[in-house]
């Protein structure tokens, strides 16, 4: 069985798959270390690891370099999040993703964001021929930021989504992610019209994983919460260096240098 395969059967179980997001080689073997059966990556995070402002002003030779990177020390299927695909052209997109494609990922996510929904499902049409015609299989989750963004007034946003989603199933999708997406009767109506197992975003006031299983959620993604936090921390722990030169801030729970080791060995 592909990687795709087995990405896409991580899917079709009664609880959601719980992703963790990596934002380099390191991340994602510590990660996948912990028993994650599949990892993604946070484009937040890629940006912000290679000295870039989020929001699609990451090279794609940069997003190549790193997927390249942690394909190497990965053995569990690995989505990448290619933002809008870095082109607005549908045909350049499906290139950059057929290098991703080939490097042996099992799936992408890609998103809408401020363009025009047919935009995007023109771009997976495109990925999805091209990897075809190459012998290879993608899953596509297709990002649409109607919650996140506000793309859309609120009572319209359930609706809005249902009709992005069934256009980008249409097109050729495999996945529906709607990041900022909380509420219950929202999750529900949208499951209930909508034929692509729906992803959601880890977010303060999220029902827990347990709950978001019975109301039909498939996938639960960490975003790039994990990288935050961590940030948080580093910035917490430079500070305290910085103004008190104390060894002991240094040496709150690290994780010992041979464990680390070990994890490329």
């Amino acid at each position: 069985m592909s990687n795709a395969n087995t990405f896409r059967q991580l899917h079709v179980n009664s609880t959601p798959l719980l992703l963790p997001n990596a934002w380099d080689a390191g991340s994602a073997r510590l990660i996948e270390a912990q028993g994650a059966p599949a990892i993604a990556t946070t484009s937040a995070g890629f940006a912000w690891a290679l000295g870039y402002p989020d929001g699609r002003m990451l090279p794609f030779a940069e997003v190549a370099a790193s997927v390249r990177r942690i394909v190497r020390v990965l053995k569990a299927p690995l989505s990448v999040d290619v933002e809008h695909g870095y082109s607005d052209d549908p045909r350049t997109v499906a290139d950059h993703v057929l290098q991703l494609a080939d490097m042996g990922i099992a799936g992408i996510n890609i998103e809408d964001g401020p363009d025009a929904a047919s935009l995007l499902a023109a771009k997976i049409e495109a990925i999805k021929s091209a990897v075809a015609k190459a012998g290879l299989d993608l899953f596509v989750n297709a990002r649409s930021d109607v919650f996140l963004a506000t793309l859309v007034e609120k009572p319209k946003q359930p609706q809005e989504s249902i009709a992005r989603g069934n256009l980008y199933a249409s097109a050729g999708a495999d996945g529906l992610f709607l990041p900022a997406l909380v509420q219950p009767s929202d999750i529900e109506t949208i499951v209930g019209a909508t034929r692509l197992p729906l992803n959601v975003m880890a977010l303060p006031g999220l029902p827990d994983a347990t709950t978001l299983g019975k109301l039909g959620v498939r996938r639960l993604s960490a975003g790039s919460a994990i990288a935050q936090v961590l940030l948080g921390r580093a910035k917490a722990m430079t500070q305290d260096f910085l103004a008190h030169g104390r060894s002991e801030a240094l040496a709150d729970q690290p994780l010992p240098y041979g464990e680390i080791q070990q994890l490329f060995a």
